[in-house]
C-alpha cells in the first residue's frame, strides 16, 4: 500500500514511523508546508519521500492520512475523493460543515473511495456507536485540559481568558459540539468524533474545563439511552512536544492504519 501523510507534526510522524515498519506499506509520501519538518522526517525513514506537489502526491497514493488541520482536510479531501482515493481524516471537526460532510459522502459513495475516522483520544466510541442503533436520550462530553493544552486559542483570547490565572478547575465553555468544534479546532476533535457516531453536532453537549493542577488531557463521555448509561473517562498524556495533542490520538492514527492495511477488523 502507498501512503501519501498530509502534516508532519506529532501525528503525522507518528503514523509515519509506524507505517515504515510495515511491511504492507510500499512507500510513504510526506507532504508539510513546514519544509524543514518535512525533510527531516523523509531523512528518519527508510521507505519515505519529500514530495512538493500535492496533487501528485494523491494521483501515486492507494490511502491519503490528513494529519494536518481542518483547513487542510476542507481543501485536500474532495481532490483526493474525486480521485477515488480512501482517506483516513485526522481534522474530523471539518465534517461539523453540513455542507462539506455530506458532499463528502455522496462523493465517496459515487468513487466507491472510504473515509476512515479514528477514535483518537477517546474511548467509549465503540459503545456509542452501537448504543446510536437505538434511541439516545443525551451524549455529553466534558472535557479538562491543563493551561498549556489551551493557550493562544482565539475563543478565549477574544473572551479576555487568561489561561494562567486559574488557580482551580474551571468552566470555560459549555454548548453544543458544533460551538466547541468551532471555538477549539484543534482542542477537542474528539466532540466531532462522538457527534458523527451519535446523535449528531447540535444535540451532542459539550464542556471545556481548565484545570491548573493536572497534567492529563481528560475527556469524559457519558452516554444515556434505551441500551442503559455509560460513563467512560480516558485520562491522556499529551504528546512529547505538544500539550495540544493527546499521545493516544497518534496511538488510534496507527491502530487504524494497521487495520486497514491488514483488512481486519475485530471489534467492529
Amino acid at each position: 500500500m502507498r501512503l501519501l501523510i498530509v502534516g508532519c507534526g506529532f501525528i503525522g510522524s507518528t503514523i509515519a514511523k509506524a507505517a515504515d515498519g510495515m511491511d504492507e506499506v510500499e512507500s510513504i509520501s510526506l507532504l508539510d508546508s513546514n519544509i524543514d519538518k518535512m525533510e527531516a522526517l523523509t531523512l528518519s525513514l527508510n521507505k519515505a519521500k519529500a514530495i512538493p506537489d500535492m496533487e501528485a502526491g494523491i494521483d501515486e497514493c492507494d490511502l491519503l492520512i490528513e494529519a494536518a488541520s481542518q483547513a487542510a482536510a476542507r481543501k485536500i479531501l474532495p481532490l483526493a475523493l474525486s480521485k477515488g482515493k480512501d482517506c483516513m481524516v485526522m481534522s474530523v471537526g471539518s465534517f461539523v460543515d453540513d455542507t462539506f460532510r455530506e458532499s463528502m459522502l455522496q462523493e465517496s459513495r459515487r468513487t466507491g473511495s472510504r473515509i476512515f475516522i479514528p477514535s483518537g483520544a477517546i474511548c467509549g466510541t465503540d459503545g456509542l456507536r452501537s448504543a446510536s442503533m437505538s434511541d439516545l436520550d443525551e451524549v455529553e462530553l466534558v472535557t479538562t485540559k491543563g493551561p498549556d493544552s489551551v493557550d493562544g486559542v482565539p475563543y478565549l483570547v477574544q473572551k479576555g481568558i487568561d489561561v494562567h490565572s486559574f488557580t482551580a478547575a474551571a468552566m470555560v465553555f459549555q454548548g453544543s459540539a458544533r460551538e466547541a468544534v468551532q471555538a477549539f479546532p484543534r482542542n477537542v476533535n474528539v466532540a466531532a468524533t462522538v457527534s458523527l457516531l451519535g446523535v449528531g453536532f447540535d444535540r451532542t453537549r459539550v464542556s471545556v474545563v481548565i484545570d491548573p493542577h493536572t497534567k492529563c488531557n481528560s475527556h469524559e463521555l457519558i452516554v444515556k439511552g434505551a441500551f442503559g448509561e455509560m460513563h467512560c473517562e480516558t485520562r491522556n498524556y499529551h504528546s512529547p512536544d505538544n500539550p495540544a495533542t493527546s499521545y493516544l490520538a497518534g496511538l488510534s492514527a496507527v491502530s487504524a492504519l494497521r487495520r486497514i492495511v491488514a483488512n481486519e477488523w475485530t471489534g467492529v
